[in-house]
């Protein structure tokens, strides 16, 4: 049996899915050192090429070109194509979005459509799977809102740029996005302080302390390199506001937390609204939710008074590997999809 495995490169760490007749048996995340150096995709690769099986087909898609280590989005495919057509062979396939497959040489001279294509390769394959619904896969540094319809993602936009206009791509995720970015004040001891334009404290601590980030979730050092505790969460937050953690009881650091994470989900919601209402999508198109963050889609469906449905529920997989595989939807997209062509 003939293993295809579907890659993510990302420029924080790489994704590989292994899917054997049409089921998902196995997902791993390596991490990808964040360094100003190009071989750090080399090393995370070597790591990533031990889980795979000899004789094994390969699908690509990728964030990592977007990594400041290169100069534009061209430098930066055309470097992550060369070392996967040299790791993986010249039968690897590069995801284009809307222009399907392409070889090693077509990936490179149609960098525009390959570059950040992630997103579409999700939708594409949970449109095979859902006709109409809107897709959110919120992960640790973005959130991708796609509405579908009669079987194909109908997104305005492609690009980055175009789907950040378009409100189709939120540039925040669960994890790694500084709290700076949620908010320019919050509420404290009964009145609205500004906080700190500084990356004191990140989204993870938020998610963490409001109770919802799964454990596994963050594999990322934390701004202060210290450790993942509510305390030492608490103590990051607090550095936002300028202050310490004693200077309140954990609780209220909690309030703080809850308090942004609602200002994250209501940016979603407000985005979620307009495409659907953008785009007529009727009352029964449920929201489907991928990403270690999907939580947050859980929540966007029930305050939209719409059914949710999950990534992991909609392939075949193995137990033990449906939760990641949920985290990972463009690497298990793009397998699955690269399947359909043998």
């Amino acid at each position: 049996m003939t293993s295809i495995i579907g890659w993510d490169l990302g420029g924080a760490n790489l994704k590989l899915v292994r899917v054997e007749d049409g089921r998902v048996v196995q997902v791993a995340q390596i991490p990808c050192p964040i360094r100003q150096d190009r071989g750090k995709f080399d090393e995370a690769l070597g790591e990533a090429l031990k889980l795979c099986p000899s004789g094994a087909r390969h699908a690509v898609t990728m964030t990592g070109e977007l990594s400041d280590v290169f100069a534009d989005r061209g430098e930066g495919v055309a470097y992550l194509v060369a070392m996967m057509r040299k790791a993986t062979g010249e039968d690897t396939r590069f995801y284009g979005g809307r222009a399907g497959f392409l070889n090693s040489e077509q990936a490179t001279e149609r960098y525009l459509d390959v570059a950040s294509a992630n997103w579409h390769a999700s939708a594409a394959f949970v449109a095979t799977k859902c006709r109409d619904g809107l897709f959110v896969d919120a992960g640790t540094t973005t959130t991708d809102i796609i509405p579908l319809k009669a079987g194909l993602p109908i997104a305005q936009g492609y690009t980055d740029a175009e789907r950040l206009a378009e409100g189709e791509l939120i540039y925040a995720g669960v994890v790694r996005t500084p709290v700076m970015a949620m908010a320019r004040e919050v509420p404290f001891k009964g009145r609205a302080q500004r906080i700190a334009a500084e990356r004191f404290a990140t989204m993870a601590d938020v998610w963490r302390l409001a109770g919802e980030l799964p454990r596994d979730a963050d594999p990322f050092p934390t701004p202060d390199l210290r450790g993942k505790s509510a305390e030492e969460s608490a103590a990051r937050l607090a550095r936002m506001l300028g202050r310490d953690l004693g200077e309140a009881e954990l609780p209220d650091w909690i309030a703080i937390a809850r308090y942004l994470a609602e200002l994250q989900l209501a940016e979603i919601e407000a985005a979620a609204s307009a495409l659907i209402l953008g785009e007529g999508l009727g009352h029964e198109a449920p929201v489907i939710g991928a990403g270690c963050g999907r939580f947050m889609a859980s929540s966007i469906a029930q305050r939209l008074g719409r059914a949710y449905r999950d990534f992991g529920d909609m392939i075949n997989s193995a137990q033990e590997a449906r939760e990641m595989a949920a985290r990972s939807a463009p690497a298990v997209a793009v397998a699955l999809l690269a399947e359909t062509l043998s």
